[in-house]
């Protein structure tokens, strides 16, 4: 039974937040005010400010972002999309999903440590909190203090507004400021599926805060699993000049053996927020947070050392191979991102007022009508893709041979994001379709606000 124990026991710990035994190891970070904290704390506390302002931006009175997911219409910069609008959607999604690659390539995980909303409010709002009430403001870590349970119960009913602001402003990206203002205005028993709502997310936002906290970036998100294949030996990161530091200066050392930097002050590994050791090189766990440097820098400074033992490096930089900026990926990623962009732009620019289109009826293609003319039947997909109610109006372009028939005019007037199936059939003489079986011709749609679509259809007949 030993001997199986000593098989299952791991070498080290599965996460930087676990013990062997798998329990929670609790992180406290201290705190090192070094430059790069300085500018991040700047860039932080203007990310805070967007990230609450951007539900009330308007453009042209929409909003800069709604993403409102049960009306399945999605505004960004002012334009609304539609479930219709697959292709501009999906130029859109491979248009951010390259750009995250690309900068990966670059620059590593500069938005993990400088731009995430979960790293911006978890170092610049929830642990400056918690050294607040642990007594520990300004330098972090384990508080020496005993504190009152007073400062306990302070503590979590600050968390718990900072928990409904922080929800109620999420919200408000998914059903928009105006939705939201009427929700916090009527009682709990007159709207309770949006308070549950509301509710939910307040709960999971505490969560985070209290529990979960660097969890989230551990478990939950896939960066750092992804970074394995969106960075390369020349990309940018948070690294550990090894050679520089090694062997380091600890315990009983021979005469004449040569030393590294380090000096073994553990400085690096209490300040990281994920709980990690920048020294045993890339790690998933590594946000780019910049702490281990200041911290490095500091030591260094003050044993007369050259600072820079860590710091934003790459790994053939370290390894002293020349810095190349033109490699692979930096050529294709960047020319499929002009092409995706290229195809966005040319999407959004194909969109009119509204969306039309053809498609052919169920049944027999064609039917001889008493007066004998054929006629085609078809369903017209109309979506009103503008704010004001549309009345809409068909025709056939340069074709007096072909009439529209049986189109029930009450479904050609439709409201702000509207859309409707319009049965329509086109009559036409049988000698239109005489040899060849098909036809071709043209119906022009223009609504009220002037926008026309032109739709090539395709009339079938007997030979």
């Amino acid at each position: 039974m030993n001997n199986i124990d000593s098989l299952l026991e791991p070498e080290d710990e599965v996460l930087s937040t676990l013990y062997k035994d798998g329990r929670r190891r609790w992180l406290n970070p201290k705190l090192s005010k070094g430059k790069w904290w300085h500018r991040r704390r700047w860039v932080a506390y203007v990310l805070m400010v967007i990230f609450i302002a951007v539900p009330f931006f308007r453009i042209n009175g929409k909003p800069l972002i709604l993403l409102d997911i049960a009306a399945r219409q999605f505004t960004v910069f002012g334009k609304t999309f539609l479930p219709t609008d697959t292709l501009v959607l999906a130029f859109l999604l491979l248009s951010v999903f390259i750009s995250i690659v690309l900068i990966t390539t670059f620059a590593g995980r500069l938005w993990c440590g400088w731009a995430c909303p979960q790293t911006v409010f978890m170092e610049f709002l929830f642990r400056p909190l918690d050294r607040f009430f642990a007594g520990t403001s300004g330098k972090g870590g384990l508080s020496n203090k005993t504190r009152s349970g007073w400062w306990q119960v302070a503590r979590i009913l600050t968390y718990v507004v900072l928990a409904m602001v922080l929800a109620h402003t999420f919200l408000a990206y998914f059903i928009g400021t105006d939705r939201l203002a009427r929700w916090m205005q009527m009682k709990p028993w007159e709207h309770p599926t949006a308070f549950l709502v509301m509710a939910a997310a307040t709960a999971a936002m505490l969560y985070q805060g209290l529990v979960f906290r660097e969890q989230l970036c551990l478990i939950a998100c896939p960066y750092g699993r992804f970074q394995s294949v969106m960075l390369d030996e020349q990309s940018l990161i948070v690294a550990y000049d090894q050679p520089r530091g090694e062997p380091r200066k600890k315990g009983k050392h021979f005469p004449n053996e040569k030393l590294g930097d380090c000096v073994d002050c553990h400085r690096c590994v209490v300040v990281c927020p994920t709980g990690i050791d920048i020294r045993k090189g890339l790690q998933m766990e590594c946000i780019n947070c910049t702490q281990c440097i200041d911290a490095c820098d500091e030591v260094m400074t003050r044993v007369g050392l050259p600072t820079g033992l860590i710091r934003y490096s790459s790994q053939d930089s370290i390894a002293g191979k020349p810095r190349r900026f033109l490699r692979a990926r930096t050529i294709v990623y960047p020319i499929i991102l002009a092409l995706v962009l290229t195809g966005f732009v040319v999407s959004i620019a194909s969109k009119t007022g509204f969306d039309a289109r053809l498609i052919r009826g169920k049944g027999s293609p064609f039917v001889l009508l008493p007066s004998g003319e054929l006629t085609n039947p078809f369903l017209m997909r109309l979506v009103n893709r503008t704010d004001q109610r549309q009345t809409y109006e068909l025709a056939m372009q340069n074709d007096t041979a072909v009439t529209l028939a049986a189109v029930d005019q009450s479904e050609l007037t439709l409201d702000a994001g509207q859309s409707e199936r319009v049965a329509i059939s086109l009559n036409f003489p049988v000698r239109l379709t005489a040899g060849t079986g098909s036809h071709d011709c043209i119906i022009v749609v223009r609504d009220s606000s002037q926008n026309e679509r032109h739709l090539k259809i395709t009339l079938v007949g007997p030979r």
